[in-house]
């Protein structure tokens, strides 16, 4: 029993160590899957989601999914540390350290481990022998060590997600709540800027990527929820990927070449970040985008005063586009319980920033409006 201690020990130290080295420090898609955190999430997220799901739309399954992200992170931590323990009080037991105290067994040892991994110094227990003291020692660093990271990954972590939110969030009063292609074009109409999609396409360019590199090195990010129930991070790249295409295959005068970078790269992290949470291409039902909504989209635009081109060509070549992405898009939507923005709202949205809790559309803000008095919104 000794010698299975020792080997269960060495495998539980080594999992834990080599989980947490990969989901904290190591700033790259891990392929293998024998992973405790993988396993852990999979399923923490099952039981989540078929809970969330339980409740009915509204503030309570709300509640639940906004703080999955942070309660599994804190929830993961505490089962690395109880691995760690667990893994030396198996150590100290099969190695048979001598303790100040008298017939110790696996729960002596277990409280002797907890107290040395977390650098208690209680005293009250302590190795009488050479290599108990070196094991404790060893222990002790292990555990600064383990705390230290954890504590420096957390500011790092957030980091990322804000960078990200606020780019969500300056979503809000360009493409409306939920953000839509549609409604991003005729804004900038609206503005007497048509052809100014470029600083944004370069700005959402650059958002994708960011989206890319944070979600594969913390992918725990992917599992927190946006400020409003109406904007996610799905969403949003959803809505890039919706303009980038529009711009593309229907638009005269765009800016091509920046619309080709930025679609490029928003699908890149869509299929990434499918194939990192295993959801396979899922093409939405029913179809986002049908003949008869193409239609009204293109009237709305071009009585916005969009330049819009004509022929079945276009409609071909969104729906050739829009295959590249939107199969990843909703199965990560599908998975993540988000909800997928339209192409083009059925009536005029109201804002995030134009709500408050008192009034669900503040007076005085149905339009903004220039000092010609040209309405910018509605």
């Amino acid at each position: 029993m000794k010698w299975v201690g020792l080997i269960a020990a060495l495998v539980l130290m080594a999992v834990v160590l080599i989980d947490a080295f990969e989901v904290v420090l190591l700033p790259r898609r891990v392929r293998h899957g024998l992973r405790l955190a993988r396993l852990f999430y999979r399923t923490a997220w099952l039981i989540g989601r078929t809970a969330a799901r339980l409740l009915p739309p509204g503030r309570w399954r709300t509640g639940l999914l906004s703080v999955f992200g942070p309660l599994s992170l804190f929830v993961l931590v505490m089962l690395w540390a109880a691995g760690l323990i667990v893994g030396f009080a198996l150590l100290h037991w099969s190695l048979g350290t001598a303790l100040s105290v008298a017939d110790a067994d696996l729960g002596a040892y277990l409280y002797f481990s907890g107290t040395t991994f977390f650098t208690l110094g209680y005293g009250d227990m302590v190795p009488t022998g050479a290599a108990g003291r070196i094991l404790s020692v060893a222990e002790s660093g292990v555990g600064f060590v383990f705390l230290a990271v954890i504590v420096s990954y957390l500011p790092v972590l957030y980091q990322a997600f804000s960078r990200l939110e606020i780019g969500i969030a300056l979503l809000d009063a360009r493409a409306g709540s939920p953000p839509s292609a549609g409604e991003f074009l005729r804004r900038l109409a609206a503005g007497r800027s048509p052809s100014g999609a470029g600083p944004f396409l370069v700005e959402w360019e650059r958002w994708a990527a960011d989206l890319l590199e944070s979600h594969i090195s913390f992918p725990v990010l992917s599992y927190y929820r946006s400020q409003h129930e109406n904007q996610s991070w799905v969403g949003s790249l959803t809505a890039i990927l919706d303009t980038s295409a529009l711009l593309l295959a229907g638009v005269e005068g765009s800016e091509g070449y920046q619309a080709r970078l930025t679609f490029a790269m928003a699908r890149h992290a869509a299929v990434d970040l499918a194939l990192v949470f295993q959801t396979p291409p899922l093409p939405p039902q029913p179809d986002r985008l049908p003949e008869a909504a193409f239609d009204r989209l293109r009237t709305s635009l071009c009585g916005a005063g969009v330049k819009m081109r004509d022929g079945p060509a276009v409609a071909a070549a969104l729906a050739e586009l829009r295959a590249l992405y939107e199969p990843f898009v909703n199965s990560l939507a599908a998975y993540f319980l988000f909800s997928m923005p339209p192409f083009q709202p059925e009536k005029p949205p109201v804002d995030n920033w134009q709500t408050s809790a008192w009034t669900p559309r503040s007076p005085g803000l149905g339009g903004l409006r220039t000092a010609s008095g040209d309405d910018h919104f509605d």
